[in-house]
């Protein structure tokens, strides 16, 4: 891994780059927002005035330092927009020291490795930033992300009820090797 030449807060693998995710962003994630990824990322698709309020929210976390840091994965020449990636610090069903990554690819992007390369980075920008250890949370008929989760090196921990009532199944991963 590597930064991104002349990039602020840019991660690269050489095939996948991570930048943060913010209004510039809108006219691409808008357009590749379908029904899957609403599905799994929990929530109603988007308004304009939603997503707009949300990629400005992303911007003001990046400058405040957290405790969501929203990635765009891009692809290509071009830093084409594939989808998303967030490192969540602080949480309430969090302990000191983990992230949650929560992430998802534009169905256009789906198929090809994109996600588990850019969990890896996630992990890598969460280690640096002081986790000790990475939490991947989807529910159990979420096969594709469980299955991005074993390619990223993460292990099944439990499924467990959360307060919201879903029943979301656990992966972690130590960062400290």
């Amino acid at each position: 891994m590597r930064k991104a030449e002349g990039m602020h807060e840019a991660l690269t693998d050489g095939t996948v780059t991570l930048l943060p995710l913010g209004p510039g962003d809108f006219e691409a994630h808008y357009a590749g927002e379908d029904e899957e990824l609403v599905r799994w990322l929990g929530g109603d698709p988007s308004t304009p005035e939603g997503l707009r309020d949300h990629l400005e929210r992303c911007a003001r976390w990046w400058s405040d330092g957290g405790p969501f840091h929203h990635f765009g994965i891009r692809v290509g020449d071009d830093l084409a927009l594939a989808g998303t990636v967030e490192v969540q610090t602080g949480q309430y069903y969090l302990r000191e020291g983990q992230a949650n990554l929560a992430y998802g690819l534009y169905a256009q992007w789906r198929g090809r490795g994109l996600a588990t390369r850019a969990v890896i980075l996630a992990c890598s920008y969460a280690a640096a930033i002081g986790c000790k250890e990475a939490v991947i949370r989807c529910e159990p008929a979420n096969t594709r992300s469980a299955a991005v989760a074993a390619r990223a090196g993460f292990a099944f921990l439990q499924r467990r009820s959360e307060p919201d009532g879903r029943v979301l199944d656990w992966y972690t991963l130590d960062l400290r090797d």
